[in-house]
């Protein structure tokens, strides 16, 4: 059975969305400000990891790494600033 979960987070003045879509085949879609900057796909309950760029100047690399199972998907926003993995914050549509 599929269900999608929406998570959220407000990092370096932008908004990082992240919709994962579980499943037989998890799908993971990344926006940034609205837009869509990463999709990926994978098998089973194993963690998706998408590197992405925030519009800053310069541009600003973090990665999203989704887990969609066992149990309830968790994500969570890397950053290679301060090193320290951001819980994105589950969202209710």
């Amino acid at each position: 059975m599929r269900a999608r979960h929406h998570f959220h987070i407000d990092y370096l003045g932008h908004s990082v969305s992240a919709t994962v879509q579980t499943g037989h085949t998890p799908v993971v879609e990344v926006l940034v400000d609205g837009k869509e900057t990463g999709h990926a796909t994978s098998r089973d309950d194993r963690p998706v990891t998408l590197a992405i760029e925030l519009p800053t100047d310069p541009p600003t690399p973090v990665t999203v790494r989704a887990t969609p199972g066992p149990g309830v998907p968790r994500c969570m926003l890397l950053t290679e600033a301060d090193g320290e993995p951001h819980v994105m914050a589950p969202r209710l549509y």
